[in-house]
């Protein structure tokens, strides 16, 4: 209120707050909620949840109520860019489309017409990649990826190749029926709403919650009980509950006889091609031990297994069923509480009972609906019982070079319970489950001029024959995913591109494309490394990467390092689609997608990514973007979104399919399909009827239909997968089997860790140097508050997290001589930040954190020189590496050896008190990034009136 008491700055409460409400999709995280957005004079007033919206349901945080901050921030990109000056520098010129068009299209012309590899596209968090990666294989490259290399392919993978699907935001607990759930590195970004309301669910039930994880923040704060694990132990920890209940005998037989491979017999000939491979029949059936008549089909309706011994095959080879070789392994001493407790940090005592319990809740009281079934045997079955424990996990136990494995033992823990999609446990949400693996493998051999790929860049290898290597071993990708050294890297590896593309390994490319990728600050593992690369000259004073293209809404700290800046719009300005082919919004409860449309009008001279990627698609030359006369096929995104199919019937949209509308999942392109979206709100849902809505990895009713809805290429059981056959295969590579073999300097490292088994071991950059220098963990978590770094620009967020401190235990602190509000050095083996430390009791004593991607380098998203987030804002990327220490041989990432995640969470840091004089601004402190030309400065206060006013 002003000085002298007058009104002009108060706010009426009870004023009308606009004239017009549209519907569409919230994009502050990657939640994806249904929005009301209320309009008054065409402007932004306010936003809400839509209560008639399957995700939310009507909830909204606060990142999406501050949606309109985000919409109208001072950050927001004006016009293309031309780079004038260094990069780096900031020295742009505006330009019109036309000639940001042009320039995009000579570049990426000229690449395709000489080696379409020499393009890599890597977009960041965006969710149209189902447009983005069919781009790219129409464009001809091998090279594309996403954000979720960088992110959580361990647990996509881990899942997908084990029981058909996975956490994240593909499954979530039977919110409904569960009595117990335990969640591991679950923290507060991913599918937030939903999580929140299902534990008020569950909690309001009296069921009990056990949260996982070094630090006792957001979800772990409210669960009933808190396991403060050391990070990277979680998978001793998941195999230690494994040997207890295997222990004690304390495990569902008859779902694992039904529905997993534990029957299947695996073949025993050490030094042999077939050793570890599935013993088949003539027919390519998997064999398992009948009690009465030997070795027989293991898919036989009334099988009646052994599931403990070794068998003599018809053909005189030995054999054993998986159980058998699961349960040797994890009744190992290795595995037992009391050979674990130390490293983990949880004692014997409390890992036992953690067992009983889960056990007792499983075993004890079963969940019994009253809802009859008939399973893929034709079996018809009265009630669906299920047992009610459920687990959730999310990138505190993917981020690590374990992680592969540790994910896969969680799933393994789940069978041994009964505890998949069944009544209470944990559920699949639509489209999954999937085949395992689903197939065919990634295309990308023989990219050629002018030519697309035949397939989908970012698939599953089952073997082998399916990696994307020359004939020596060296990747054919230059993020090295598909190849030896990250054999299932379905996702790709953002982290990598950029420090390969560099070097030259395996090759130069000649443009990187990027969209959303904030690759020269938060989104790399070591942003200076990376600047460096972008800078880097060869002899003749040119870029090693020659070309840098780069799209975003907002002036972030990458956007000095393009060469072109193609300025993409906001959220509420734009059309997207939350694909059914790629990050749809479905649930236990059904299939579902959704679309984004434009709520306002840009008011600056920008436009929509993914209706710039069509026009290039055109301009190119790209056969699925022009007609047969070389004509655009898509005037424009909407139409894509209506008019491309991927296969006959299958588009990006399952709802109102159809000439009519009348049809779901599979269906002609139906002229008015957005049109009757936003009549119900932006979103299309399908309800499972009761009858399809457990076990679908083996009902009959749901897998039929989901084959006639396009969801599964066929309708039979998806058996879940204990013993992995596809890393059997790449095992027996590297014992010399086969045509295809890894170099020799990955051999050992591809039949260690190609393990079919789950086994634990500890992170590749704790093993490779001396930890004992770096006595503490160190990791990062996601704010409620912010996402990525989607937060930076709005005012009201900053609010809440304008700068961020280094978390560390009271005790630990206190022996150390460290106090409150003390500035520190935190130093790894890469490097050294300066921070302020903040003491609590809730975390891991062995363990320092912070909140992610609060630090920013100053002037980026208009953020002034003395701006919290530059000056005591810090990120822990500074002392992270994207390559694992010095060997013999050539570098390899700081990644699980499987996939190629990222592995942020296994860094090892020592704190020390800062010299007096060096307290006051974090450090490193880069230069103040310069903002392109014409923007608007930021006013000293950004407000935005109840009354209407302009922001």
């Amino acid at each position: 209120m002003p000085a002298d008491g007058g009104a002009s700055d108060r706010i009426i409460y009870s004023a009308p707050v606009g004239d017009e409400v549209k519907t569409t999709t919230c994009y502050m995280c990657a939640c994806r909620c249904g929005i009301r957005v209320h309009l008054k004079d065409g402007r932004v007033r306010y936003i809400e949840g839509n209560p008639d919206h399957p995700v939310n349901r009507g909830v909204l945080c606060g990142k999406g109520s501050a949606g309109i901050m985000t919409h109208y921030a001072p950050a927001r990109l004006r016009a293309p860019l031309k780079r004038i000056g260094p990069r780096g520098s900031g020295e742009f010129a505006e330009i019109s489309w036309d000639e940001a068009m042009e320039i995009a299209t000579g570049w990426l012309k000229n690449v395709r017409e000489t080696d379409p590899r020499k393009l890599a596209f890597f977009t960041g968090r965006d969710q149209s990649q189902s447009l983005t990666g069919f781009w790219a294989a129409q464009f001809g490259t091998p090279n594309f990826a996403a954000h979720g290399g960088f992110c959580s392919v361990n647990m996509a993978a881990g899942g997908l190749y084990t029981i058909g699907g996975s956490f994240w935001e593909f499954g979530e607990p039977d919110w409904e029926h569960a009595r117990y759930l335990m969640l591991f590195g679950v923290a507060e970004d991913h599918d937030s709403n939903p999580i929140k309301t299902g534990l008020a669910a569950l909690k309001k039930r009296g069921a009990k919650v056990v949260s996982v994880n070094p630090v006792r923040t957001g979800y772990s704060a409210v669960a009933d009980e808190w396991v403060g694990i050391r990070p990277g132990t979680d998978g001793l920890f998941i195999m230690a509950l494994i040997h207890e209940l295997l222990r004690t005998d304390r495990v569902d037989g008859a779902f694992l006889v039904r529905y997993t491979n534990a029957p299947w017999l695996v073949v025993r000939n050490p030094g042999g091609a077939d050793d570890g491979l599935f013993a088949r029949d003539a027919d390519g059936k998997p064999l398992a031990w009948d009690r009465a008549r030997g070795a027989i089909a293991a898919e036989t309706a009334d099988l009646s297994p052994v599931l403990v011994g070794e068998f003599t095959l018809p053909d005189g080879r030995k054999a054993q069923p998986v159980f058998h070789l699961m349960a040797e392994r994890y009744l190992g001493t290795e595995y037992a509480p009391e050979a674990v407790a130390e490293r983990c940090g949880v004692s014997a005592e409390r890992i036992r009972r953690l067992a009983a319990e889960v056990a007792d809740i499983a075993f004890n009281h079963p969940l019994t609906l009253d809802i009859p079934w008939t399973d893929v045997w034709g079996r018809k079955h009265e009630t669906l019982v299920g047992r009610p424990v459920a687990f959730h996990a999310m990138r505190g136990i993917s981020a690590h070079s374990n992680g592969f494995h540790t994910c896969r033992a969680l799933h393994i823990l789940q069978m041994l319970l009964g505890a998949v999609d069944t009544p209470g446990s944990w559920r699949y949400k639509s489209p999954f489950p999937r085949p395992i693996p689903p197939g065919p493998g990634p295309a990308g051999k023989g990219a050629k001029p002018n030519t697309p790929l035949a397939g989908n860049i970012l698939s599953f290898t089952h073997g082998p024959d399916d990696l994307l290597v020359e004939e020596d071993g060296t990747p054919i990708r230059i993020d090295h995913a598909f190849s030896w050294e990250a054999p299932l890297g379905l996702h790709g590896m953002m982290h990598t591109v950029i420090g390969n593309a560099a070097k030259g390994d395996p090759y130069r490319i000649d443009t990187l494309f990027m969209f959303m990728a904030n690759m020269a600050w938060n989104s790399a593992m070591n942003p200076l490394d990376t600047i460096a690369c972008l800078t880097a000259q060869d002899e003749n004073g040119d870029y090693v990467i020659p070309h840098v293209i780069y799209s975003d809404a907002y002036f972030s700290e990458t956007v000095p390092y393009a060469d072109l800046i193609l300025p993409d719009t906001t959220y509420l300005e734009r059309w997207d689609c939350i694909s059914i082919l790629d990050r749809p919004i479905g649930s236990s409860h059904g299939p579902g997608d959704a679309i984004r449309r434009p709520v306002v009008k840009p008011d600056r001279d920008v436009r929509p990514f993914q209706e710039v990627l069509i026009e290039l698609g055109a301009r190119l030359g790209l056969p699925a973007f022009v007609k047969e006369d070389g004509s655009p096929r898509f005037k424009d995104y909407p139409d894509y979104i209506v008019n491309h199919q991927r296969m006959p019937g299958i588009g990006p949209l399952a709802g109102w399919r159809g000439e009519d509308g009348s049809k779901k999942g599979v269906g002609e392109p139906n002229p008015d399909q957005l049109q009757r979206y936003i009549e119900n709100g932006c979103f299309w849902r399908h309800h499972l009827a009761p009858e399809e809505s457990y076990f679908k990895h083996a009902n009959a009713t749901y897998l039929a239909n989901a084959k006639a809805m396009g969801l599964i290429g066929k309708s039979d059981q998806i058996v879940l997968q204990i013993w992995s056959e596809p890393l059997q295969k790449f095992r027996l590579a590297a014992e010399g089997h086969g045509a295809k073999q890894p170099p020799e300097h990955l051999r050992e490292r591809v039949r260690t860790y190609c393990d079919p088994l789950p086994f634990w071991y500890a992170p590749l950059e704790q093993q490779q140097h001396d930890t004992e220098p770096f006595p503490l963990s160190a990791v990062t978590q996601r704010p409620m508050a912010m996402y990525h770094s989607w937060g930076t620009m709005n005012a009201w967020l900053r609010q809440i997290h304008g700068a961020n401190k280094l978390y560390m235990a009271r005790a630990r602190a206190e022996e150390m001589g460290l106090a409150q509000d003390d500035w520190v050095w935190v130093e790894s083996r890469s490097g050294r930040v300066k921070a302020q430390l903040s003491l609590m009791e809730g975390v891991n004593r062995d363990t320092v954190w912070t909140w992610n991607a609060i630090g920013k380098r100053a002037g980026a998203w208009m953020l002034t020189p003395d701006a919290a987030e530059a000056t005591r804002g810090f990120l822990l990327n500074h002392v992270i590496s994207e390559w694992l220490p010095a060997q013999a041989g050539p570098r390899l990432a700081n990644a699980d050896p499987v996939t190629g995640q990222a592995a942020w969470y296994d860094l090892r840091v020592r704190v020390t008190k800062c010299a007096p004089g060096e307290e006051g601004v974090t450090d490193p402190l880069p230069t103040m990034l310069h903002p392109p030309p014409n923007m608007p400065e930021p006013p000293d206060i950004l407000r935005y009136h109840a009354g209407g006013a302009k922001p």
